[in-house]
Order: structure tokens, then C-alpha cells, then sequence
């Protein structure tokens, strides 16, 4: 029958023979063992959380490749040097499309901030134009130190609808050329 001192000594007896294991093991091995979805899925929100106090993006596509490493282990069961190779290839393919493509579109999208010279160079639509004394107004597509219209002089004839480019500053207004 049932013999309770038995039982104890034979899960006594499995418990130190899994320590025992445990201690055996390798780190590596370990790791394999011990490490689930979840904590991949932890570790890559603290990681985007961190990005609040550091702003850098740096850790928001660590942190999310972490979290899809996650996603990836909670359906197909990897080992964890794979995992690890994973989440590095991800990250690494993240931060390079950041900061190669996406960060200097969103960089170049305002120009506020810029130095009155970084005009020259960039084109506008005419909105208004006086033929005679050659004065007009502009508009950017994107504000423009801090607006989107500018006044210019413009020695060419232009109607509005017309695209200009900035040949120079002159005060507060831009000296443009017909494009």
C-alpha cells in the first residue's frame, strides 16, 4: 500500500539527484534548461522602458528584438545560443535600418533650429507675387525655422503655384531663383 515514509525518501532521493545535476550542468546548459519566453519578453520591455531616461533609440530596438525573441520561443523551441544569435542579428538589423534610413528622414523632416544659411538650397511654392517690385511669398512644405511661409525677392517672373529655390538670405527675406 501506501507507505508515506517511502515516498518521502524516494522525492528527497529525485530532489538531491536534480541538484546534483544542476550542479553538473554548464552555464550554457543551464540557460537552455531555465530560461522561458517570458523572460526575453520582460527583459525587452525594460529595455524599451530604459529608452525614457536615455533617448537614444538604442535600447527601443534591443528592447523589441528582445520581445520578438520572446514571441519566437513561446512557438518554436530554440536553444539558447540560437536565442541569442536571434535577438543580435535582430538588433543589429533594427538599429542599422534606424539609423540609416528611418532616423535621417525624420531628422530632415523639420528644419527648425537650423542656421539661416541651411536655407539656401531648398525649394518652396510661391503663394503671392507682385511682378513689379519683385516681392512675394513662399511656402514650405515643411515649417521652416519655425514657419512656413517666408517673404522672398524674386527677380524672375513666378505666379503662385510656381516652385523657387533659395539662392541667399537677405534679412528676413529669401532672394530666390525660378526652378
Amino acid at each position: 500500500m501506501y507507505d508515506a515514509a517511502q515516498c518521502s525518501q524516494n522525492l528527497c532521493s529525485l530532489l538531491a539527484h536534480k541538484i546534483e545535476h544542476d550542479e553538473t550542468m554548464t552555464a550554457i546548459e543551464w540557460l537552455n534548461v531555465h530560461v522561458e519566453y517570458w523572460h526575453w519578453i520582460v527583459a525587452g520591455l525594460l529595455f524599451v522602458l530604459s529608452e525614457i531616461f536615455l533617448t537614444s533609440f538604442i535600447f527601443l530596438w534591443i528592447g523589441v528584438s528582445a520581445v520578438v525573441v520572446g514571441i519566437t520561443l513561446l512557438f518554436i523551441p530554440i536553444s539558447f545560443n540560437a536565442q541569442l544569435i536571434l535577438w543580435m542579428l535582430l538588433s543589429l538589423v533594427c538599429l542599422v535600418l534606424w539609423f540609416k534610413f528611418i532616423s535621417p528622414v525624420i531628422k530632415t523632416r523639420s528644419l527648425a533650429g537650423m542656421a539661416m544659411e541651411s536655407l539656401i538650397g531648398q525649394q518652396a511654392t510661391v503663394v503671392l507675387f507682385d511682378g513689379e517690385s519683385g516681392n512675394g511669398k513662399v511656402k514650405f512644405s515643411v515649417p521652416v525655422l519655425g514657419s512656413e511661409q517666408w517673404a522672398i525677392i524674386c527677380h524672375d517672373v513666378v505666379i503662385p503655384g510656381d516652385r523657387v529655390k533659395v539662392t541667399d538670405v537677405l534679412g528676413n527675406k529669401l532672394l530666390t531663383r525660378k526652378v
